[in-house]
């Protein structure tokens, strides 16, 4: 069984209640036989009266209710088990930050959250209970056959066992070839899924056409990955069922020559073959059940392998918390002093840091535009402040506390965001501003109109209740770019600004209703504003130059450089705490 599954399934009380309920229905209706088969073997060989057909009726009753309860059980134990495994999942994914997920495909990642957790519902209903019903009704079974007749329980002792070793074979090389189905299917998924998004680009390049092959010939993986698969099943299931079928013929037969010798009575005889396949079943169930949940173990591997692996890597780069310092202490009041005392940053599987040995100290209510050309490290910075990536040395200060000693939570409510793409999601206007239920909408609507996004929101079709298409598909680039600058406004407890080239891509108009919606946010609070356009890097008091993770120049923003011009070596400046 898979041991993360069932660790998780029991801690969860949701789960474990009806899991509980799933399994007893089950092997109480696998017990149940035992009742069937004395009340049938009684009637037939007329030891029983007729009345006797009553009870009988009422345990087929019995155990179809049973396995009606088990159904039901089992579909409440997968949609509390995969909702668990999904809500952590996710929670985990929207944890790591751009930096970290910048390594994972977003399509793969949605495959294993949508069509791949879905593939458990045959674990949970079918090979759980299964299992379950294997452990105690064989052994029952067993018990009964040799209280009737011995050497009948010794044939079915010692045949018993070749199902399980026979299905151990087969399902080792059916795990294997799922597993190659299970990646086929998640490439499949995660490619056709990122084609999707970049389709404006690959025709803007004129490659659409070549990605149509590229689907067709993993597509085509993907089919030859599930016949292999289901070869297999139909193959293993032959070699299970012929093994049973064998194993009942060295019962049957002789039982029926000494049932025609005289040496064993009808009512035994019949009591007999009819227990005799149920102590079959259960394990030829299992072995059918194992292939259909496969690609559902496959998956919550994949998922495990998520959430375990990211927090083992989390751990290992997480720097270690001061002695004396408690667990998730909170900023001090009001606008905070941000310090950055030698930090150096490095992404995994990348030989040069990101950052190295940067130093920087910005005032509160001290507005600094970061500007260098692209992958120079600016992006990194905001990231640091924003708890994404932890330093490999050196410390990130907030208010004289280090943000590695800090509950990312709490900091986080300090601080309001707008990135260079702002993500939109399905739902309305007034949602998506707010991000939250608890945001009413006079605060909303203030918001907008301080951000510029008033005007076109009132000529949309419903108004802040017009819903948007995800990544705000609906609305142009510069619309987008207002209603991320109107959930920084949504948040007056932020007292950290930070702003990644949020003018990016915008006309001048759209420009220019940002830049002075920008210097409204920032009025009173601490900004961090990477910048390449100049009316952008006139909000600034000060500029700071990033080159190749380097601080490499700082001046007052009056009579700065060109921020894209130079080489990038001008000679280091000292100012305030830079280096």
């Amino acid at each position: 069984m898979h041991q993360a599954l069932v660790r998780l399934a029991r801690t969860e009380p949701a789960v474990r209640r009806h899991l509980l309920a799933c399994l007893v229905a089950a092997v109480l209706a696998g017990l149940a036989v035992l009742v069937q088969a004395e009340l049938l073997s009684g009637v037939l060989s007329g030891a029983l009266a007729i009345t006797a057909l009553v009870p009988l009726a009422a345990v087929v009753a019995a155990r179809a209710l049973l396995a009606r309860l088990q159904g039901a059980a089992g579909g409440r134990t997968a949609t509390a088990l995969k909702s668990v495994l999904r809500h952590r999942l996710l929670a985990r994914l929207g944890g790591l930050g751009p930096a970290r997920l910048a390594d994972r495909r977003s399509g793969e990642l949605v495959t294993l959250a949508g069509r791949g957790l879905d593939a458990l519902d045959a674990y949970i209903t079918g090979y759980l209970p299964a299992v379950a019903v294997a452990a105690v009704v064989p052994v029952a079974v067993l018990v009964r056959l040799a209280v009737a007749d011995l050497a009948t329980a010794v044939i079915v002792l010692v045949t018993l066992p070749l199902i399980p070793v026979f299905g151990a074979l087969v399902g080792r090389h059916t795990r294997e070839v799922t597993e190659g189905q299970w990646r086929a299917l998640s490439r499949l998924g995660g490619h056709f899924l990122d084609v999707v998004r970049g389709l404006p680009t690959l025709r803007a390049f004129g490659r659409a056409g070549h990605q149509v092959t590229v689907i067709r010939e993993v597509a085509d993986a993907h089919r030859s990955a599930t016949m292999r698969t289901l070869r297999v099943a139909f193959l293993s299931s032959l070699v299970l069922e012929l093994v049973a079928s064998l194993s009942l013929a060295l019962v049957a037969v002789p039982v029926g020559l000494r049932l025609l010798s005289g040496s064993l009575d009808l009512r035994t005889a019949l009591l007999v073959l009819l227990l005799a396949p149920e102590a079959y079943i259960p394990l030829r169930a299992v072995g059918t059940r194992f292939h259909a949940a496969m690609e559902g173990v496959a998956a919550a591997d994949e998922a495990f392998a998520v959430l375990e692996g990211d927090a083992e890597a989390d751990r290992d780069a997480a720097p270690p918390r001061p002695a004396g310092i408690p667990d998730g202490p909170g900023v001090p009041a009001g606008v905070p002093e941000i310090r950055l005392e030698d930090v150096t940053v490095r992404y995994p599987g990348r030989a040069e840091p990101a950052l190295d040995g940067v130093s920087l100290v910005i005032a509160p209510g001290e507005r600094v535009a970061l500007v260098g050309e692209s992958g120079a490290g600016k992006s990194t910075l905001l990231h640091l402040l924003l708890g994404f990536v932890t330093p490999e040395s050196g410390r990130v200060l907030a208010g004289g506390v280090d943000l590695a000693t800090l509950d990312l939570d709490r900091w986080r409510r300090r601080l309001a965001f707008v990135p260079q793409r702002p993500h939109l999601f399905t739902a309305t206007v007034a949602d998506n501003i707010a991000l939250g239920p608890d945001t009413g909408e006079e605060r909303v609507r203030a918001a907008a109109a301080a951000a510029g996004a008033a005007e076109f929101v009132a000529e949309l079709p419903q108004g802040y209740r017009t819903v948007v298409g995800e990544r705000g598909a609906d609305l142009s680039a510069g619309q987008r770019q207002r209603l991320a600058l109107a959930r920084a406004f949504c948040r007056p407890e932020a007292d950290l600004l930070l702003l990644d080239e949020p003018t990016a891509r915008l006309d001048g108009r759209s420009e220019a209703a940002v830049i002075a919606a920008t210097g409204a946010l920032a009025a009173g609070r601490t900004a961090l504003i990477v910048a390449h356009r100049p009316a952008m890097i006139g909000l600034a008091d000060r500029v700071v130059r990033v080159h190749a993770g380097r601080i490499v120049a700082d001046r007052p923003a009056t009579g700065a450089a060109p921020p894209d011009g130079g080489d990038g070596q001008a000679a280091p400046i000292t100012s305030g705490g830079t280096r």
